[in-house]
């Protein structure tokens, strides 16, 4: 009889292509060659005995049976970790606070977080979207939560932390870029519409405290609850807004780099260090986090 299944690791590099959306930046997540990774892929279709990725000038996207696959990889790979974790006496068991900014990957943070949970089923998660502002406020107030992601801006200095305890450490960089409706048809003219979140979101003041510093003429048109709210406001026309590149989406894209308006530095994503006293679980959380956030 024939072996039934997939193997791992072509599972894993299949998932780091179809994430990073081409096989390059897979072949970076999952320190192989691209000649070793296309080799992988190569054997996964030929086990799956169809095409599992559409291949063009704008990277690789999976067919409607690499959706599929995808899916079931992500479950399969998460129920390996567990297990190993679970053998290794680092199952996660008991109730973890997690704070985040939403500026944070929105498209996948969902996923990232069942991810997660899959990984960890007996962990009873709490997830609460916060400013950035209010994470690094909270970092040392032990009824808030357990672990923190916040936003800052770069070049800005890492904020230390009281003590000369350790900083917190960076997850991810990106870009921040001026954004509009992807069907504007036209570069904007000043004075500029801005979409603004409240003023206790910082990209939001620092956005307004460029323009005045630059004497670029604008107008507030909306003004939006959270990103999700900022990203249809968007869609919709209702003007121009900052955001960093995750958070760009169906129907918004980046403005030319000639419309006028001042550069913008990048942003990065930290996460919060570890608290005196901190308990075993949250330790291990943090770790496992660290692996899926970056």
């Amino acid at each position: 009889m024939s072996q039934r299944g997939f193997d791992l690791t072509q599972l894993r590099t299949f998932v780091a292509v179809a994430e990073s959306g081409g096989v390059s930046a897979g072949a970076e997540r999952v320190f192989l060659s691209q000649s070793s990774v296309s080799e992988q892929l190569k054997k996964l279709e030929e086990r799956a005995g169809q095409p599992l990725f559409v291949r063009g000038r704008q990277g690789v996207h999976p067919t409607p049976a690499g959706e599929r696959l995808l899916e079931h990889a992500r479950r399969i790979i998460a129920m390996s970790e567990a297990a190993f974790d679970d053998l290794q006496g680092r199952s996660l068991d008991g109730e973890l606070r997690i704070a985040i900014t939403d500026y944070y990957r929105p498209h996948d943070i969902a996923r990232i977080l069942k991810t997660f949970s899959e990984q960890h089923p007996r962990l009873k998660l709490h997830v609460t979207v916060l400013p950035s502002t209010v994470i690094d406020s909270g970092a040392d107030d032990h009824a808030s939560f357990d672990i923190g992601l916040s936003a800052r801006f770069m070049p800005a200095p890492t904020r230390a932390r009281s003590g000369g305890r350790a900083t917190s450490t960076v997850v991810r960089r990106e870009k921040l870029l001026w954004a509009s409706a992807a069907d504007t048809g036209s570069r904007p003219d000043a004075p500029y519409r801005l979409v603004l979140l409240p003023t206790t979101c910082q990209l939001q003041r620092f956005v307004v405290k460029l323009l005045d510093e630059h004497k670029v003429p604008y107008v507030v048109s909306h003004s939006a609850s959270g990103v999700a709210g900022l990203q249809l406001a968007l869609k919709a026309g209702l003007g121009i807004s900052c955001l960093n590149e995750s958070s760009l989406g169906d129907g918004v894209v980046a403005c030319a780099a000639n419309v006028g308006l001042p550069a913008l530095p990048a942003i990065e994503f930290h996460l919060l260090p570890p608290r005196a006293g901190e308990s075993e679980l949250v330790s291990n959380a943090r770790a496992a986090l660290m692996r899926l956030f970056a």
